[in-house]
């Protein structure tokens, strides 16, 4: 197999060419949800991993041009939620900017308010204990306090493009 071997040019490296190397790595899309001033406010993320069993606590990344970031960092209690494979126009919809983002969409409130949405295959609701800048991205770390769980396929993004995703074989996580 061909390989594309990508340097750096006078110390730094080219941000398409990083864009489409890290793009190889497929990831799971969350959207992390809040209420702020009584009305439900989020974003879409795909940087989104666990980070501790005890405590429990995940880790999303923001970009620092997010406009709707700054809203739900003062929420309290934040959901994130991992779409479903069949989200893909929710997905694209919280990835755009602007204040109607919720109009028309169905969701329930989770066990302290911030909204879970309606075909989510999971939510964890979570309180912010630390902002890491990183970048132009901060890496927010939260504790989780609730979550909830369905059986459901996943949304993935890969290179740029959304897809599902089938298990080939039942193997074990990597430890």
């Amino acid at each position: 197999m061909p390989v594309h071997t990508v340097g750096t040019q006078g110390g730094r490296t080219d941000p398409d060419e990083f864009r489409d190397v890290l793009g190889r790595f497929a990831t799971g899309v969350t959207a992390v949800t809040g209420i702020t001033d009584g009305t439900p406010a989020g974003l879409a993320v795909n940087s989104f991993a666990s980070v501790s069993l005890d405590p429990p606590l995940v880790l999303f990344c923001v970009a620092h041009t997010s406009l709707t970031w700054p809203r739900l960092r003062h929420a309290g209690r934040l959901c994130v939620n991992v779409l479903a494979e069949r989200q893909v126009d929710l997905s694209r919809r919280l990835a755009k900017s602007g204040p109607e983002k919720f109009r028309g969409l169905d969701w329930t409130a989770s066990p302290s308010g911030a909204p879970i949405l309606d075909g989510a295959i999971a939510w964890v609701e979570c309180a912010v204990t630390s902002r890491h800048p990183a970048g132009d991205h901060d890496i927010i770390v939260a504790e989780v306090h609730h979550m909830g769980a369905t059986d459901t396929d996943p949304l993935v993004f890969y290179r740029g493009r959304y897809g599902g995703f089938t298990a080939l074989h039942n193997t074990e996580a990597p430890h």
